[in-house]
């Protein structure tokens, strides 16, 4: 079905809707509540939520009315039914996606399954969940926050369970994201917290969904040892030419045959990618990469502690305590002279792609989603379905400005904002970096002009700043999509003087993030003006280029702006189409956990849910691990076998086989599983009750399971690292993770069995005052 033939189909539906509210407009507030139970009633006696859809919108739209003071507009009922279809909505700012979203929620928690939103930060998430709350507990739902109002404070197990036992959920998508991992770490089931995923809607969706696809979401754990290799790498990753030793490819770096052959020299092994020489690979394109794709201001700031604090690159706010992954943080401290930090285990990680995807029902919103509707399809399998505007766009968009020098391009923005400020129309200037917010903002003050700055500094009152953007006088500094979610209303009298003007300075990284900086302005039918101002120093363009191209264009006198302008959006274009391709690299990488998490957490929870292990799959678990260490010693001493027995099957060593026996495989083998035997009915005795013993089975098998795991994960993020940087001598980066995981997985496999004999057969089994059991394993 294409886009016009949906819009028509729910156009004509959204008419039935109109018509069924003014029907429930002449209910008393007790019966419009009351219908709830009856559609929960349809449901449970075969109807679908497709059946009830016209009467529960229709119901939600009053009490919207009653409770909220707000009416939905015929086009967010028309979103709200393409957002229960399963589309990826695209909605001009200012448009109300967060009241359309009240109607999918509401038909949707109808079922009794879990149905959450997540939103861009904690202050729209805290917000919506208790202004929109109020309307879908007038109508018998249970409404909760994922996040505190402050940040800083914590949820105990018990808190969680109660807002995911919710019937609408208001998060954030880090919080869930890592709300989902620590329920797949737990040790019980009765500490598990959340539902089973069933609907779900992402605001912004197309920042979460492409922008920070690629960040996973990771749980760190105990600290691994320290490598003393980070500095030597930094040394040599500072002697190295790029296009000579290395190349440059949008967030991906890799050693040329040259840059190859230097370090095999300087580290003096005679191969770069061999297996023992795992560490020294993985360590020198950590530190290239330090070199060549992170740069301070726009990934990274060193703080005035001396730390290094990542930015967020969709809205270039701080995020504190947030660490890249792998040894790549540790590697970007030793790059800016800093103690490198202690390297933690991954204990736990995924994807915010992966993450979406478990959902049956997943669903999104944005006023800037329709231009990466292609890889939308591809990746996510979802149609974007553009809304049409309440009423029509009145905003100008001016032509872009193009200018040879930073210096011109912000003489030129400034003075145009210091000639509308004089005029009173409020001005929002749009930045790519925190850095330029504040140069703006030193020559703001130079002209006596009060103004506020939103940036990764002052993020916790960006909802507050962003608002008054639109009163008379007004002039608000941002980096490019600062403040998402939040609208700006126009103040008393600036209507008249044309609205917001939206002044940006610089080429953005891709179409969508321009169209989110104009955005800003034209809400709602409201007048307002964009324009942006660009120049061939702006990073997205230096950064396609290498440095000869570079003074190349420093030494010419003069170029026609109809030149510059080819040349900065087509840069602009390569630079979108190199973000397509790495994204659709990080999804061919992640793939490979994603089915790995999926296997081991189905097996966690199958022995949370208490599937029966019993002394016999034990038994064979341990003739399997026999038959494993015999086949890998087809000759030993009895030294070496005693060293088996003592760390598999019993701190007792009463070896009974003769030195003639000892070379007789099927002897020995007969002879260990004697001794597993006989550990195990010295454990089934220690024990002596039948449900206690299976809950022993269980907890040493998980424990096997974990921690296993968790050495899987932490070496998939080391690898993932490391093969990055073989896209040279013929080398697929992609193949060679898939070959490498997948061996290590059977690895692990084999690692697991043998720990699960160990834990069982090796572990001191002790009793609480409460009969509970208190377990040390080995």
């Amino acid at each position: 079905m294409n886009e016009l033939s949906s819009l028509k189909k729910l156009n004509k539906l959204t008419k039935l809707v109109r018509k069924q509210c003014r029907r429930y407009a002449y209910l008393e507030d007790h019966e419009l509540a009351e219908l709830t139970d009856r559609f929960r009633e349809r449901l449970e006696n075969g109807e679908t939520l497709d059946d009830v859809m016209i009467e529960a919108f229709a119901a939600m739209c009053e009490a919207d009315r009653r409770i909220l003071g707000k009416m939905p507009y015929d086009v967010q009922i028309i979103g709200g039914m393409a957002i229960h279809q399963g589309y990826l909505c695209e909605m001009n700012t200012g448009e109300g996606k967060t009241l359309m979203a009240t109607l999918p929620l509401y038909l949707n928690a109808l079922s009794g399954k879990s149905c959450i939103l997540v939103t861009a930060n904690e202050h729209l998430a805290y917000r919506d969940a208790k202004e929109m709350g109020e309307a879908f507990n007038f109508m018998g739902l249970t409404v909760m926050a994922g996040v505190r109002e402050k940040s800083d404070e914590q949820f105990t197990n018990d808190e969680k369970k109660e807002i995911y036992a919710a019937d609408i959920v208001y998060t954030t998508h880090g919080t869930l994201g890592f709300d989902y991992l620590f329920n797949n770490l737990v040790k019980s089931a009765d500490e598990r917290f959340l539902r089973e995923f069933y609907f779900c809607i992402i605001d912004e969706a197309d920042s979460v969904l492409l922008d920070a696809a690629q960040m996973p979401l990771v749980i760190s754990g105990s600290p691994r040892v320290q490598s003393n290799l980070y500095s030597l790498a930094d040394f040599f990753a500072r002697t190295l030419k790029e296009n000579e030793d290395y190349i440059k490819e949008e967030k991906i770096v890799y050693l040329t045959d040259k840059g190859v052959k230097r370090a095999e020299d300087f580290f003096r092994i005679d191969n770069f990618y061999g297996k023992e020489f795992f560490e020294i690979n993985r360590h020198v394109i950590l530190a290239l990469r330090a070199h060549a794709l992170l740069e301070t201001e726009r990934d990274y700031v060193v703080s005035e502690q001396g730390e290094i604090v990542l930015l967020d690159n969709g809205s270039g706010r701080m995020m504190p305590g947030v660490k890249l992954r792998g040894g790549q943080h540790q590697a970007l401290e030793i790059k800016e002279d800093i103690e490198a930090s202690q390297e933690n285990r991954s204990v736990a990680s995924i994807t915010y792609q992966n993450l979406f995807m478990l959902f049956p029902k997943m669903a999104g919103m944005s006023g800037t989603i329709s231009d990466a509707s292609e890889e939308l399809l591809n990746v996510y399998h979802k149609r974007v379905l553009v809304i049409p505007p309440n009423k029509p766009l009145a905003r100008i968009d001016h032509r872009d400005r193009f200018y040879k020098t930073a210096e011109e391009q912000f003489s030129a923005a400034i003075d145009e904002v210091l000639k509308i400020h004089k005029t009173g129309q409020p001005v929002l200037v749009v930045t790519s970096t925190i850095g330029e917010t504040e140069l703006i903002s030193e020559v703001l003050v130079s002209y006596a002009i009060p103004h506020s700055v939103l940036n990764a500094n002052n993020a916790y009152w960006e909802a507050e700043i962003i608002k008054e953007a639109g009163r008379l006088n007004a002039v608000t500094v941002a980096t490019s999509m600062a403040g998402r979610g939040t609208d700006i209303k126009l103040g008393e009298g600036v209507a008249k003087l044309g609205g917001l003007a939206v002044i940006g300075i610089g080429r953005m990284p891709n179409i969508r993030i321009e169209r989110q900086a104009r955005g800003r302005s034209g809400r709602q039918g409201d007048p307002g003006s964009s324009r942006f101002y660009v120049s061939l120093e702006d990073e997205i363009f230096l950064n396609s280029i290498d440095e000869k191209t570079k003074q190349k264009f420093r030494e010419k006198k003069y170029l026609f702006p109809f030149r510059i302008k080819k040349l900065v959006n087509n840069a602009q274009k390569i630079g979108e189409e190199q973000a397509v391709i790495t994204r659709l690299k990080a999804t061919a990488y992640d793939e490979v956990l994603q089915k790995q998490r999926s296997i081991m957490y189905s097996i966690r929870n199958d022995l949370l849910d208490g599937e029966k292990i019993d002394s016999d799959m034990i038994r064979n678990i341990a003739k399997k691990n026999v038959d494993v260490f015999l086949d890998e010693n087809p000759v030993m001493n009895s030294s070496e076998l005693n060293r088996y027995i003592l760390d598999n099957i019993s701190y007792e060593l009463n070896v009974g086989l003769s030195e003639s026996e000892i070379n007789d495989r099927d002897r020995i083998r007969e002879y260990l599983l004697e001794r597993i035997d006989d550990s195990i009915l010295k454990k089934e005795k220690r024990i002596d009750n039948e449900a206690l013993l299976e809950e022993f089975y269980r907890k040493a098998s998980l424990f096997a399971i974990d921690d296993a795991w968790v050495e899987q994960v932490d070496y998939l993020q080391q690898l993932q690292s490391a093969v990055a940087g073989r896209t040279t001598a013929q080398r697929n980066s992609i193949f060679e993770f898939h070959k490498e995981a997948f061996v290590s997985f059977n690895d692990m496999k084999n690692e697991i069995l043998k720990n699960i004999m160990r834990n069982i057969l090796l572990c001191d089994i002790e009793f609480d005052k409460e009969g509970k059991l208190s377990l040390v394993y080995p």
